[in-house]
């Protein structure tokens, strides 16, 4: 899979940095160096685009603090959906917020992952053997499946993850709720808006057909994204901006 040059180079220059990592905890954490390099490797892509997290996290504020001018578009322009769109764009603009800015530092991770992927995928990395995939954790291979056994250690990761994508559907859910829709939105749009809150769940079923080491990625990212948010207090203004949306009553999310 992704067997071409460009992921291979970055499979081997990704083999390189984890390998020192390991070797440089390996008196600290022994048989476990590998794993606990990869969990360093992933909190240091995350501090890589924490800048981009941070302004997400101010554009979400700023998109929150609108909701009530948002509104009062929305019944300004009830009949004129083209008006309606045009306004909540121009006011965006003015702003300087973006509905979508939330997309770009989960974009960002992909090529990431994918070379993490790659990198407990193959047994060969530029040309040599990959010693990667004789390192094991508590037991586990790191190139395992969760059909080949360790289902205690497997257990364990799909269980934090689960949990992690209940707190991340509920913090979509608070963000749907203060972002107005327009109400000439057409069928459907609703419904689709609340299947998105369940796709977090979709990284525990990615996990069940990873490597351990791919899923010690997504664990760690992930909750570096829960422990990013509480810490700056990222959601404290989705539950603001929301509890009008909700007094309102139903169909706005």
């Amino acid at each position: 899979m992704l067997a071409f040059g460009p992921i291979d180079g970055a499979a081997g220059i990704a083999g390189t940095v984890v390998s020192s990592i390991a070797s440089f905890t390996a008196p600290l954490t022994g048989t476990a160096a590998t794993a606990i390099a990869i969990i360093l490797f992933t909190m240091g892509v995350r501090l890589l685009i924490s800048p981009l997290t941070w302004a997400q996290i101010r554009g979400q504020r700023r998109t929150a603090a609108l909701a009530p001018r948002l509104r009062e578009l929305q019944d300004k322009h009830r009949k004129d959906p083209a008006a309606l769109q045009a306004e909540m764009m121009k006011l965006y603009r003015e702003e300087g917020a973006s509905p979508l800015g939330g997309c770009l530092p989960a974009l960002l991770q992909i090529p990431f992952f994918t070379v993490m992927y790659r990198l407990f995928t193959t047994p060969q990395i530029a040309g040599e053997h990959n010693a990667l995939l004789d390192e094991r954790f508590f037991g586990t291979p790191l190139d395992a499946h969760v059909t080949d056994g360790g289902l205690v250690l497997f257990g364990v990761l799909l269980t934090m993850l689960t949990v992690l994508a209940w707190w991340s559907s509920r913090r979509m859910a608070l963000v749907q709720a203060a972002t107005p829709v327009s109400p000439d939105a057409p069928p459907g749009q609703a419904q689709i808006m609340r299947l998105m809150r369940y796709l977090p769940y979709g990284t525990v079923l990615f996990a069940c057909i990873v490597p351990l080491a791919a899923v010690l990625y997504l664990v760690t990212t992930t909750t570096w994204t829960a422990v990013e948010r509480l810490v700056l207090g990222a959601d404290r203004h989705l539950l603001t901006a929301a509890a009008p949306a909700s007094a309102a009553g139903p169909g706005r999310g």
